[in-house]
């Protein structure tokens, strides 16, 4: 009898259609796995569920992104290796059983940067030995990429990454849509999913819809994953959940936050569809329009002082105006609002993405949690993937800002988001770079926040340099094709300036009512002071009544600034204003207002 996995799947012009079981058993141990959807949106969920049930061991997880579907894995002793750029469960923190294995090293863990896996796989998909890649310049990354090598280019003789190709066995993505001849379509941002298909010898697909041939044509916006290119499909309506797949369905937080509070279960069954399938709540959210959304009357949060979260977020804002290209990664509440506020108020005409630039120039609708991602993707101007917006906007230097969280910044502007060593002497594994090392020296502004300035996280020296701004002058940085901007690091005492000259952080403005002393005391090198530092100005009371109402009425902000203790709290605050919101906006999208 001869064993399913071991069957070699070559990808023919129809692929096969099955069931989510039959899929599962064409995954092969010790196979180099790859997983589709990014964030919490369209995750084949139940495929990884039935992955994770089949006694599947030794698989090699390569993915941009950690997150939930490395949860289900790990939680069902599936992996050997792990090789990623991030791994993050969003407003819930970081993933404990990625802390758990990474911390142990019971599994090695490889950290990549975005650019150089996206190069491996395209040297994968492009069958070439080896892809050229800008080298992330100031960070220690190039050394902790071990294939990953530094030469000078044949041509020009210059310093230049390389990388050998980044081969999968599987791939596994959740779709909309594939229509009767096996042509797969993807709505909305892709990541990096044509990149790992192409790199993948077998690629399977979960759907919500099979349509007769022909019927794709009907839908704009979308991409397509051709027949030819795909290995499987099965039929799994709610197969994302309780990630999201719109236009289905939204993201389920509420039922996210309760599988994650829950101890006493596994995830994966906690991750299981409801009984009765998908909620009407969260097929009706994916429905609600911008224009429903934004006839919404302003909400009413008081009249009461700008909290330092208000204070930093109106500072960033101010950075931005009509010729700025801001890009907001996944797990990036103040970036989000920041920007958004700034084309609510000042500055119209700047473009916004995100989703990691998967949502380009979108309207800057309000931050409500559960439609955050629909109304980006309704009002975008385009949807791009991963791989095709680093060449086209980052290393083309195209954005002028990208600001970013940093757990440790020291005197010279240099990070560390990969792991701390604690006083016991043990690792604190932290979620990652994702894409920081390459555009820290791309983006023409180079922005970081830390909501909680400390001795531990603003420090002398950091231990790991998991991204820098190490082109910092014109003279190094025209020559890459890259514009000169500011480099800061706001904090909740100050905003600090990476000196051209120095190379070290200098204290050009504190916070309304902090003192030198204060900031002095709370930074684990010498504190420097411009000349002209200043205080930054507090919020006028129309910036705060935009921020506060029509920005972010759900006050996201808040889980940046937060301890791990109270933001439980909060989140379960921000859960229950946010289901109230949702469920009043669908009402009025059945009956809308009319003027």
């Amino acid at each position: 009898m001869t064993d399913r996995r071991s069957v070699s799947l070559v990808k023919s012009n129809r692929p096969q259609f099955t069931d989510v079981e039959g899929l599962a058993a064409m995954v092969g141990h010790g196979d180099a796995f790859g997983v589709g959807g990014h964030h919490f949106a369209r995750l084949p969920v139940a495929l990884l569920r039935a992955i994770a049930r089949s006694g599947i061991k030794d698989l090699r997880y390569i993915c941009w992104a950690g997150g939930l579907p490395l949860e289900l894995l790990l939680e069902a002793d599936a992996l050997a290796e792990i090789d990623l750029c991030f791994s993050s469960l969003d407003i819930f923190g970081l993933p404990p059983k990625f802390r758990a294995a990474a911390e142990s090293g019971a599994i090695p863990v490889r950290d990549w940067t975005a650019l150089a896996m996206i190069q491996a796989l395209r040297a994968a998909q492009q069958n070439l030995p080896s892809m050229p890649f800008q080298l992330p310049e100031g960070s220690d990354m190039l050394a902790r990429m071990a294939n990953a090598t530094a030469g000078p280019d044949p041509l020009a003789g210059t310093d230049t990454g390389f990388v050998p190709p980044l081969r999968l066995d599987t791939f596994v993505v959740h779709a909309q849509r594939a229509d009767a001849s096996g042509n797969v379509q993807i709505i909305g941002p892709r990541a990096l999913d044509f990149a790992m298909a192409g790199a993948a010898r077998k690629v399977l697909v979960t759907v919500e819809e099979i349509v007769p041939v022909g019927a794709l044509r009907q839908d704009g916006r979308q991409s397509i994953l051709t027949r030819n290119q795909v290995s499987a499909i099965a039929l799994a309506p709610g197969g994302a959940y309780p990630a999201s797949c719109l236009p289905f369905y939204v993201t389920d937080y509420q039922g996210l936050s309760e599988a994650f509070a829950a101890k006493d279960t596994a995830l994966s069954d906690k991750l299981r569809l409801p009984s009765g399938g998908l909620s009407e709540r969260l097929r009706k959210a994916a429905k609600v329009s911008a224009e429903t959304v934004l006839a919404m009357p302003a909400l009413s949060h008081g009249d009461k002082e700008a909290s330092i979260d208000e204070v930093i977020t109106a500072r960033i804002a101010a950075e931005f105006d009509n010729e700025s290209f801001a890009s907001a990664g996944a797990v990036s509440p103040l970036a989000n609002v920041a920007y958004r506020l700034a084309k609510s108020t000042h500055a119209p005409d700047m473009i916004i993405a995100t989703m990691s630039c998967g949502h380009l120039d979108i309207a800057p609708s309000p931050m409500v949690l559960s439609l955050v991602e629909s109304l980006d993707c309704e009002t975008a101007a385009a949807h791009a993937g991963g791989d095709d917006t680093y060449s086209t906007y980052y290393q083309a230097g195209a954005v002028t800002h990208e600001i970013v969280g940093a757990a440790q910044v020291d005197r010279r502007g240099r990070v560390n988001t990969i792991a701390l060593r604690k006083p016991s002497g043990g690792l604190l594994r932290l979620p990652g770079q994702g894409g920081m090392a390459d555009v820290a020296n791309m983006h023409r502004d180079y922005l970081l926040y830390i909501p909680r300035h400390s001795v531990q996280s603003l420090v002398h020296e950091v231990e790991i340099v998991s991204s820098a701004r190490g082109l910092l002058t014109p003279a190094e940085r025209e020559p890459m094709g890259y514009r000169t901007g500011k480099a800061l690091v706001f904090t909740d005492l100050c905003v600090f300036r990476l000196d051209q000259t120095s190379r070290e952080l200098t204290v050009i403005e504190t916070m309304p009512g902090v003192t030198r002393r204060q900031i002095r005391d709370a930074t684990g090198f010498t504190a420097t002071f411009d000349a002209g530092c200043r205080e930054v100005p507090v919020p006028s009371s129309d910036t705060l009544a935009t921020l506060r109402n029509r920005v972010d009425p759900l006050g996201l902000r808040r889980l940046e600034f937060v301890s791990a203790k109270e933001r439980g709290a909060l989140i379960a605050e921000i859960l229950a204003a946010d289901r109230a919101m949702v469920e009043r906006l669908i009402g009025m999208q059945r009956s809308p207002v009319t003027s």
